[in-house]
């Protein structure tokens, strides 16, 4: 039902997702597609100005292999590492850019996530990348390089990286897959946070 719904409408249901569970703030975050030869992404302050509300017009859409959508007014800061992402990964499809609640303390310490469930083990270690300023092309190269080698992961389920003192990058071929990863990696984050709150 939802695979079939237009681009613009399912990423705009994905972000009300998001902002309902946590999975991301008024602060930022980004939702992207590729759909035939075109890239579709929340504009910039979806979370401080739409309040995750997206109105699906606002969606923008263009051609990924020209730059005709990093001159777009609303044109979201870190669709560069989208839009670069979608260059150099065949089978990238979804992109989530996020900042779940209980993932940020791992982001803030720069730290690799171990899997602590079974639903987080297909994903494998969540590695902390290099940090590099938001909004910047060093970012998104950053992001390129290191979903190198996780080609299987996003043909499969997702590929999921962390951002210094930034959020979650997660990379699919389905978005609503690379929703599902968003969710696993932030309960497996609080499992964590919380055994350490457990008497021994």
């Amino acid at each position: 039902m939802y695979q079939n719904a237009p681009p613009e409408e399912l990423i705009a249901l994905v972000g009300r997702i998001l902002f309902e569970r946590r999975l991301t703030d008024l602060c930022g975050g980004n939702i992207s597609m590729r759909v035939g030869d075109r890239m579709y992404i929340t504009p910039r302050y979806s979370g401080a100005r739409q309040l995750w509300n997206v109105d699906p017009p606002t969606i923008i859409s263009a051609p990924i292999a020209s730059d005709e959508i990093l001159t777009h007014k609303d044109f979201s800061r870190e669709g560069r590492a989208h839009l670069l992402v979608y260059r150099s990964f065949p089978d990238a499809s979804a992109i989530i850019h996020a900042h779940p609640s209980h993932v940020l303390p791992f982001c803030a310490a720069g730290r690799a996530m171990e899997p602590v469930l079974e639903a987080t083990e297909k994903l494998g270690v969540i590695d902390a990348i290099p940090f590099a300023p938001s909004h910047s092309q060093e970012l998104a190269e950053s992001v390129r390089d290191a979903l190198v080698g996780k080609e299987s992961l996003i043909r499969r389920h997702a590929a999921v990286l962390l951002l210094p003192k930034h959020g979650v990058f997660a990379v699919s071929h389905d978005l609503l897959l690379c929703l599902d990863a968003v969710e696993r990696v932030n309960t497996n984050a609080w499992c964590i946070l919380a055994q350490k709150l457990m008497p021994e």
